[in-house]
């Protein structure tokens, strides 16, 4: 996995996992609710599981805990690292404790729950997460800094175009 990380990156095995994840996790609801219809679909559903399970441990499994220590200087790291495990338990628990009703609830659906919700991670993490690999602290926080006065040069440059406008 280490050598992998290296090689690849951090950013796209992520954004790699995130989407297998999508992708099984739609063949999941497929399967479930096309299984009454045609048998063989059962298979389609386990190896749809299991690659859902070997996406997440290429990306979103391992790739946080590296991401949060490298995001954060040596100062703020040790809560940064402690809210980002408190988030994952957390959830985890609550998905725990909360699927069977959830299945209960949206039958053979509920994996389109966690496709919509891997969708939106995985937008963001397209959107705002920068790659770190073979980057300082020092230039990660710089790629911030560009995104914060670039955003901030649009709005000043909408602000203009409006007062022009007027």
């Amino acid at each position: 996995q280490v050598f992998l990380v290296e090689k690849a990156g951090r950013r796209s095995l992520f954004l790699a996992g995130l989407m297998g994840m999508l992708v099984s996790a739609v063949a999941m609801t497929v399967g479930l609710v096309l299984l009454s219809q045609f048998a063989w679909m059962s298979y389609v559903s386990m190896v749809a599981i299991f690659l859902f399970v070997i996406f997440f441990e290429v990306g979103p499994g391992p790739i946080p805990w590296f991401i949060v220590a490298e995001l954060f200087s040596q100062g703020p790291r040790p809560a940064a690292i402690a809210v980002a495990g408190f988030c994952n338990w957390a959830c985890n628990f609550i998905v725990g404790m909360c699927f069977q009703y959830i299945a209960d609830l949206c039958g053979p659906y509920v994996f389109a729950i966690f496709a919509g919700l891997l969708l939106i991670f995985f937008l963001f993490a397209y959107f705002k997460v920068p790659e770190t690999k073979g980057k300082s602290f020092e230039e990660i926080a710089a790629v911030f800094r560009r995104k914060k006065l670039s955003a901030k040069a649009m709005t000043e440059l909408q602000d203009l175009r409006r007062s022009e406008e007027a």
